[in-house]
């Protein structure tokens, strides 16, 4: 059990150790990586073999929280960790796209990646970790792999970038990216911001790609100290026929490359024309031929194409759809579409459609995060929905994808920042974007759509976002490149980056990049940045030709939240005892009562479908909460007849004593012969006791004293 260990120190002197050796030694590769107390273990496992006709890499990664780590239990009724949460499915996603390029691209036998939090620390957040976990147990393993690389989070705070900021700090901090890169080169960025310049991105990426080379160096060193890491096993995952390719090449390269030049913008047209260029050079093969080489022929003919349409984009700057390299797609836009819903707009760019749409509710909607390291509540929820028949395919629906989490998580860090402080906006509020068409960007057409859905409802946020998608095409031998704005989804596939930017006039609030190429230098990531800022406006443009600003007020379908505020010492008699007063009013009301204790105060939000039962409640709850004040005139309810009087109820909750003989002038010798339980009556406080806070009432001060009245009372000497 001789454990191998490597310790990083970040530049505010914490420390990072690595250390293989101990734990799950049958995996191919094990690590454990310790920061603070949270402590992750990251196996990797590789089949000795590919899969018959596989020739792509089958990576999975998963990322799993055990709630043993922060000592508690689980929730639900089976009490055990069941299907990931989004964080995990989110820090999975984060791992794989940094790692699945770094593979060998012939290398297709089936790989798997686990990263386990096995020890949390409440402020050492896990995902800036799991990343470097993952490349640590794979760079000390015999699996061929081209890193090694890590991730760091960057966080801004006064102006200064911070490495892996504690959990308690994001609040205050501008920023809140994860970088990933090798030695050399940057593989990914995602994150949101507060409206921060292109030039502090770039410098904020440069920033954690300094911190990324110590940590692949130590990497390095400590695979140097593993024996099995010192030779990659040996593999062969296809067959290649070279002459055969050079046979295919010359047959349908020029085909492909003219289609490309010319450009045709209908997607399905174009797929029609490379098929049939497929098909004719499929036909000149003979029967034996066609199923011999079957998989070559798909393997050879997507790498013609590639490179057909690369090159024809370099050489005429012209784009496969026929648009010029910063040209946005055509836009057309539409809010209110749905009338019974609280909000809703179409956006559609190119062949990419999204309808949005926005649901406003209370605080008993909002979405309870229930994690091992993250327990909070959420008031503003973003879905995204990708069915198939938006691609025009027909598939299973096997519940929420991976890929439809990660997108709408993009999307909602880039709306989030515009929402109204809570002050001004007591609704929990949900976007869902249901994407109808996709070619291309359906992430950035949620921002947009759910920008405008969000002024359709009435919501007032502070300014509109709008969203791009660019790309990237590069020839580094002849040292050539194109940066494509709005990119398709073939340019996607096809190209060298797909860089996600959101943001309003002013900064950039969110973005996601995934760079497929070695080697891009910074002064290409600038003028993406700069051509997506272009874009973006131009966008946002089309979008205020529709709506420019908030609704003034919310649609009549909309529950009105009246929100008050009450000392707390009065929580309780708003709710009753069993919660009856509560359920009393909300149930004469046909309202919804919520209460909250924040700090000193009871939060009350009260929800109507109109001003009369709005106020109702309110009055009531300020008749809870009014203190009684002697000489005050009240109208009560008798809720209990004594013999020596009878108990008014003056104020919710609030009963004083009425005695017998200042229910009238005259004298009574019973209470019933001048009132009833339910009768209501008006008293005057007169006294109260200061021993036990008892409310003295009399009604008669209150009546005329008849002209021949006598005192009866005898007489005090």
């Amino acid at each position: 059990m001789n454990a191998i260990t490597k310790t990083i120190k970040l530049d505010d002197g914490r420390e990072i150790t690595m250390e293989t050796g101990r734990l799950a030694r049958q995996a191919d590769g094990a690590v454990v990586v310790k920061m603070g107390d949270t402590m992750l273990l990251a196996t990797v496992v590789a089949k000795s073999e590919a899969a018959e006709n596989v020739d792509y890499m089958p990576l999975s990664v998963d990322y799993r929280e055990k709630y043993a780590a922060v000592g508690r239990f689980p929730g639900g009724f089976f009490k055990r960790e069941a299907r990931p949460s989004d964080y995990e499915i989110l820090i999975s996603r984060l791992v794989d796209r940094a790692l699945r390029p770094l593979f060998p691209e012939d290398f297709h036998a089936e790989v798997q990646v686990l990263i386990t939090l096995i020890s949390a620390d409440k402020d050492v957040l896990p995902d800036a970790l799991a990343c470097l976990a993952a490349s640590t147990a794979l760079t000390i393993s015999d699996i061929p792999f081209n890193g090694p690389i890590s991730e760091v989070k960057v966080g801004l705070v006064d102006g200064e970038f911070i490495t892996n900021p504690e959990y308690s700090s994001l609040a205050e901090s501008d920023m809140d990216i994860m970088v990933a890169a090798s030695q050399d080169n940057i593989m990914m960025v995602e994150g949101e911001m507060k409206e921060i310049s292109e030039k502090v991105m770039v410098d904020a990426i440069k920033f954690a790609h300094e911190i990324i080379k110590v940590q692949c160096q130590a990497q390095l060193d400590l695979a140097k100290m593993v024996e099995k890491s010192k030779t990659k096993r040996e593999y062969n995952h296809e067959t290649n026929d070279p002459e055969f390719k050079q046979t295919m090449h010359d047959a349908t390269y020029q085909k492909i490359y003219d289609m490309a030049a010319k450009g045709i913008a209908d997607k399905k047209e174009r797929k029609r024309i490379l098929d049939a260029i497929k098909e004719e050079f499929v036909e000149t093969l003979s029967d034996e031929e066609k199923e011999e080489k079957k998989m070559m022929i798909s393997r050879y003919y997507h790498e013609i194409e590639r490179d057909a349409i690369r090159n024809a984009t370099l050489d005429t700057k012209i784009r496969i759809d026929g648009r010029k390299l910063d040209e946005i797609r055509p836009i057309w836009t539409e809010v209110d579409y749905l009338p019974a819903a609280h909000g809703s707009a179409i956006f559609t760019r190119g062949e990419t459609q999204s309808l949005t749409t926005v649901t406003l509710g209370t605080k008993l909607d909002e979405q309870i995060i229930d994690g091992a390291v993250i327990e909070e509540r959420s008031n503003f929820l973003l879905h995204y929905n990708f069915p198939p028949f938006s691609t025009g395919e027909a598939k299973f629906l096997r519940g929420t994808s991976r890929r439809e989490v990660g997108h709408g998580n993009l999307a909602l860090r880039a709306l989030k920042f515009i929402l109204p402080d809570s002050e001004e906006n007591h609704y929990t509020t949900r976007v869902v974007s249901d994407i109808l068409e996709s070619n291309g960007s359906s992430s950035m057409a949620t921002v947009c759509a759910g920008t405008m859905a969000l002024m359709d409802a009435g919501v007032k946020i502070k300014k509109p976002v709008s969203g791009i998608a660019m790309g990237l095409i590069s020839d580094n031998g002849n040292k050539r490149y194109s940066v494509l704005s709005d990119i398709l989804g073939d340019e996607d596939h096809l190209g060298d980056m797909d860089f996600k930017v959101c943001g309003t006039r002013e900064g950039i609030t969110a973005c996601q990049m995934d760079i497929k190429v070695d080697g891009m230098p910074y002064e290409i990531l600038e003028e993406a940045l700069e051509q997506a800022k272009a874009g973006r406006l131009h966008i946002m443009d089309e979008m205020m030709k529709t709506i420019s600003e908030p609704r003034p007020d919310y649609k009549p379908c909309v529950p009105r939240i009246t929100q008050m505020k009450v000392p707390k010492d009065f929580i309780g008699a708003i709710i009753g005892p069993g919660g009856k007063v509560i359920q009393e009013m909300q149930r004469e009301t046909g309202t919804t009562i919520v209460v909250e204790e924040v700090g000193e105060f009871g939060v009350i939000d009260i929800v109507a479908n109109n001003v009369e039962d709005k106020d109702a409640v309110v009055e009531r709850i300020k008749n809870i909460c009014a203190v009684p004040e002697v000489g005050e005139i009240y109208k009560g309810k008798v809720k209990n007849i004594t013999t020596f009087g009878a108990f008014i109820e003056i104020l919710p909750g609030q009963d004083g004593l009425l005695h017998i003989s200042e229910i009238e002038w005259r004298r009574l010798n019973r209470v019933e012969d001048a009132l009833n339980v339910g009768d209501e009556v008006e008293v005057k406080l007169i006294d109260v006791d200061p021993r036990n806070g008892k409310l003295k009432l009399s009604r008669k001060v209150l009546l005329e004293k008849p002209a021949d009245y006598k005192d009866s009372r005898p007489k005090k000497f």
